[in-house]
């Protein structure tokens, strides 16, 4: 939950407390928001509101989108360690070239994880990232088809296919897409 989610919670259980309270504030500020916060059972609700109030179960379909995330995150750090491995033994065109693309992998693969915490945690701002991921990923494979490497093209564009199927899913876009309006 975020500091403005928690912040939006102690003034609505603040409000609600001074309401039903007939009484003076004479406890100290520290007690009263204990006090007022621990009074305040959280009202169910659904929706969108419910991510601003307290933890919610994600959808299957974002858990599945934030698994393949970590899965192509996994892919790609095994790629850079794998094209480290290779700059170091010599067998790359060039060692600072090598060593570059396995700097550049290490980093893509920390960015691709990032994605899938931010999925996991049904952040907004993930799905666009995922989505960009999943169109690589796919034309990647495609080029591994044509290669032919069926070997890695095949389960690239599965991933990509998956990921893609898990983020366009109804209940994906309702969590993570921002201002969309609920159809009634």
């Amino acid at each position: 939950m975020g500091s403005r989610s928690r912040a939006r919670a102690r003034a609505q259980a603040s409000q609600i407390s001074a309401a039903s309270s007939p009484e003076p504030r004479t406890q100290p500020a520290r007690q009263s928001r204990r006090a007022s916060a621990a009074a305040v059972p959280a009202a169910p609700e659904s929706g969108p509101a419910q991510a601003l109030t307290g933890p919610r179960q994600l959808p299957t379909a974002v858990r599945i989108a934030a698994v393949v995330q970590a899965v192509e995150a996994v892919g790609v750090l095994v790629a850079a360690l794998i094209a480290g491995v290779d700059a170091l033994t010599g067998k790359s065109y060039h060692r600072d070239s090598g060593v570059a693309i396995t700097l550049i992998g290490i980093a893509t693969a920390v960015a691709l994880a990032y994605v899938a915490r931010g999925l996991s945690c049904g952040r907004r701002w993930s799905r666009t990232p995922a989505m960009l991921t999943q169109l690589f990923t796919g034309i990647l494979a495609i080029y591994m088809i044509q290669a032919p490497r069926l070997d890695l093209g095949i389960p690239a564009i599965v991933v990509a296919i998956t990921g893609f199927g898990a983020l366009l899913a109804p209940a994906s876009i309702e969590l993570l897409t921002p201002g969309r309006a609920r159809k009634s």
